[in-house]
């Protein structure tokens, strides 16, 4: 019965996972296409001819200034964000002082304050300092906005980290800094990598700040750039699918390699939480 049962389930699974895949494919597909062959073919025939042209016309065409902002935006963002959420954390779960939980609580109140509902003052407060149509305040929306949920998923591993590491390293003689850098953040390295993957999920795709803060095509990031393209080419079709298939690339190939990182670092803060 229970061979019976597993055989269902993987079964299941398996159904699932095609469903998911079979868009990427066919996306993949349509990309290296031209317009007859994508009207008047199969939707998953192969094409008789790869155009991989459609690609380097997508990148030569400005595509690839877009992607070098999401990356470098992306990456910025994350540093700051699991650094700054680290110290935090560090700071409430390891450091006794009286005003730990009140500033936790601060913090997670991040995580009922909607999006739209922040935009208005975030623009007011980014004009008056001369940094609207700056890259630096989209690092810094995404900074803020992602702290309360990479703190929780920081807080369950932080609280169940052995004290007897830090007293050994106090009685050497090292300083709370070096603790922190040379000890503690190895330590967290599995959690962290969820939060590195949550993160770069959120800021690879978030279209509403860039849309709100930018207008200069040099700072514009593919969730927002990829417009122009698709109404620059809405007429070649191939194109249209390059330009997709060079957005969702990076985040697929991220949860390639990561997606065991991330189940181990959400399952091990649980399981100490």
């Amino acid at each position: 019965m229970n061979r019976i049962g597993y055989f269902f389930l993987y079964l299941a699974l398996i159904v699932v996972a095609m469903f998911q895949i079979l868009p990427l494919i066919w996306l993949f597909i349509f990309s290296l296409k031209d317009n007859r062959e994508i009207f008047a073919g199969s939707p998953f025939a192969l094409p008789s001819e790869f155009r991989w042209e459609n690609y380097v016309k997508v990148w030569d065409g400005g595509i690839g200034v877009y992607f070098f902002n999401s990356v470098w935006i992306t990456v910025v963002a994350i540093i700051l964000t699991v650094l700054f959420a680290s110290m935090a954390t560090f700071a409430i779960t390891r450091m006794k002082w009286k005003l730990s939980g009140l500033v936790l609580g601060l913090f997670m109140i991040g995580l009922m304050i909607p999006i739209h509902s922040a935009l208005i003052p975030l623009y007011s407060m980014f004009m008056g300092v001369g940094m609207i149509d700056n890259p630096w305040s989209i690092v810094l929306t995404y900074t803020a906005y992602n702290l309360p949920i990479t703190m929780m998923i920081l807080l369950g591993f932080y609280y169940t980290l052995p004290k007897e590491v830090e007293e050994a390293a106090i009685i050497d003689g090292c300083s709370i800094h070096r603790m922190f850098f040379r000890i503690i953040l190895p330590m967290t390295t599995p959690v962290m990598a969820t939060t590195v993957v949550i993160n770069m999920i959120y800021n690879w795709n978030e279209f509403v700040f860039v849309n709100t803060f930018i207008s200069s095509e040099k700072y514009k990031t593919l969730t927002v750039g990829i417009q122009n393209f698709i109404g620059q080419y809405m007429t070649d079709w191939g194109a249209i699918g390059a330009t997709l298939i060079i957005s969702v690339l990076p985040i697929i190939i991220a949860f390639i390699f990561f997606s065991n990182k991330v189940v181990e670092g959400i399952s091990s803060s649980a399981v100490k939480g």
